[in-house]
């Protein structure tokens, strides 16, 4: 399965399923000329993590360890197994806002989609 991560601004190849990954909209991205294919906020932080991690950006491990726990719930789950569904059909591009994607929630996103496609 290949799992490529970018910023929605960014160009993917053109065989990849780009895959909105966060909760919000994005600023500044009209409605009708949206740069993705699919949004699946239901696998992005919940708002009460999302605010938290904001707040202690320095805190990548527990919120590293939460995020996990939320991906861990059916609804989480639902959403990992439909992606790693979708990604088997064809490469998935992770896109998201946020300016500095390595600490984002992406790369975790990312790693808990791989362990399930392995398993």
């Amino acid at each position: 399965m290949e799992i490529l991560i970018a910023r929605i601004y960014d160009a993917t190849p053109p065989e990849a399923l780009r895959v909105l990954v966060d909760r919000l909209w994005p600023r500044g991205v009209r409605k009708d000329g949206r740069p993705w294919d699919v949004w699946r906020k239901e696998v992005s932080p919940s708002n009460d993590l999302r605010i938290w991690y904001h707040a202690h950006p320095e805190g990548i491990e527990e919120f590293r360890r939460l995020y996990l726990a939320e991906l861990a719930t059916q609804d989480g789950r639902a959403g990992l197994e439909d992606l790693v569904r979708l990604g088997r059909e064809r490469p998935l591009a992770l896109v998201t806002a946020r300016r500095e994607v390595a600490k984002s929630h992406v790369p975790v996103l990312r790693d808990a989609l791989l362990a399930l496609s392995d398993s």
